[in-house]
């Protein structure tokens, strides 16, 4: 882990079949892309801002609690005694990026559909994806709004951009799908700020599985419940076991 000399990143195939398609890069996608690929799998990592990657958005990581196993607690225990926000990210970025069987891919996710046994994954730009299995880990992304005093904003974070397309054509399979909401406190250089973003509603999930769609997971934020850092990654981790057994 953390080799200075790190192989190249992999690079998405066009009509490549992977195992796992991963529709989200923050706390949930990273701990399941990191564990999948890690056990064999051929995983497909999507993000809208690749340089975001797991970006937990704390200007000091010492108070954050992760699973002794996660990437994530091994990220911080590489990097003591620093705990500055920044340099975990970057850390955790570069593990994310030099993991064999992780391929990344900076793009917008706007739509499912299945086929054959396989889903395809359209994106604002080129051909479908294709994937095995896809799993939503899109935290508060899926239709986020920010509210920023009387301002409000079409996003999950500041100027990164919601995905309202996926959303709409979720809701076109037929999922019910309700509202969560959080609230960002201030930190240095930025503003205070809630979100509200869309959640698959309950009677949606069987588990981690999308009951409308076959072979679609649900993960992290984007599913109705408390989430911490420690919950996500430990579910993050039992997904990865469901899906390595399948």
């Amino acid at each position: 882990m953390f080799k200075s000399s790190s192989p190249p990143r992999s690079q998405p195939q066009p009509g490549h079949l992977y195992d796992v398609a991963v529709i989200g890069a923050g706390l949930a996608g990273c701990e399941l892309a990191w564990r999948l690929a890690r056990a064999g799998q051929d995983v497909l990592l999507v993000s809208q801002a690749l340089d975001h990657l797991g970006n937990l958005y704390q200007p000091d990581v010492s108070g954050a609690e992760f699973p002794a196993d996660s990437v994530f607690a091994q990220v911080k225990s590489a990097i003591a005694p620093q705990t500055d926000g920044w340099i975990f990210h970057r850390h955790l970025k570069a593990e994310m990026e030099s993991t064999a069987g992780i391929h990344l891919l900076q793009s917008c996710v706007t739509a499912l559909s299945e086929e054959d046994a396989e889903i395809n994954l359209s994106t604002w730009e080129g051909p479908p994806l294709r994937a095995k299995t896809v799993v939503l880990a899109v935290g508060a992304f899926l239709k986020g709004r920010l509210l920023i005093g009387d301002t409000m904003e079409d996003a999950g974070r500041l100027s990164e951009v919601a995905y309202d397309f996926l959303s709409e054509d979720l809701a076109a399979h037929g999922l019910y799908l309700t509202y969560g909401s959080g609230e960002v406190l201030p930190q240095a250089g930025a503003v205070e700020y809630e979100v509200r973003f869309q959640v698959l509603a309950p009677g949606e999930l069987d588990g981690f599985k999308v009951s409308r769609l076959d072979n679609v997971y649900a993960l992290g934020r984007c599913t109705p419940g408390q989430h911490t850092y420690a919950s996500v990654l430990e579910d993050a981790a039992a997904l990865a076991r469901q899906l390595g057994s399948a």
